[in-house]
């Protein structure tokens, strides 16, 4: 069944293999229909694939292979909630290790340019409690790459960075 809304994504011409990287690395997440071009387009041939049905973390989405025209920006990101550091580590190194690169305050690209905040439960609760207890969180949070739950749960407490376990 198709959907009411979906996610479009573009992609240059790697829009199955994203769509399997995903499925294989987010919870909920699952490689649907492809779809082959059934004559020649401006950025490919008829038989290439077209476009990948797939969902992330429960989100339909589709992916289309358009070319180079309109590479991703930060101006979309999926953002993940993890539960504790472990789910972190396995979903931040999974897209690191497979062509991404780190960027600041729990964001990071994969290697097809897809913009990703891999944010755990604790930093968003303290974020929503606001306060004394969210602005530590903040400051702590504007210092790292990817989130260090132990050291936002120290300055959710007031405790420095240097004290957390």
């Amino acid at each position: 069944m198709i959907p009411k809304a979906t996610l479009c994504l573009w992609f240059d011409r790697d829009a199955e293999e994203a769509a399997r990287f995903y499925a294989e690395t987010f919870p909920d997440s699952h490689l649907g229909s492809v779809h082959r071009a059934p004559a020649d387009y401006p950025s490919g041939r008829k038989g290439d694939v077209l476009t990948v049905q797939f969902t992330v973390c429960g989100l339909p989405c589709l992916g289309l292979n358009g070319g180079p025209a309109f590479p991703q920006t930060e101006a979309f990101s999926f953002q993940i909630m993890t539960e504790d550091q472990a789910e972190t580590d396995r979903l931040w190194n999974a897209i690191i290790a497979n062509g991404g690169r780190e960027s600041d305050c729990g964001w990071c690209k994969d290697r097809w340019g897809m913009n990703w905040q891999i944010t755990p439960r604790v930093l968003t609760e303290a974020l929503v409690a606001g306060g004394e207890e969210g602005r530590r969180a903040f400051e702590a949070m504007m210092t790292m790459r990817k989130i260090d739950v132990a050291a936002i749960e120290a300055a959710r407490r007031g405790a420095s960075q240097e004290e957390h376990p």
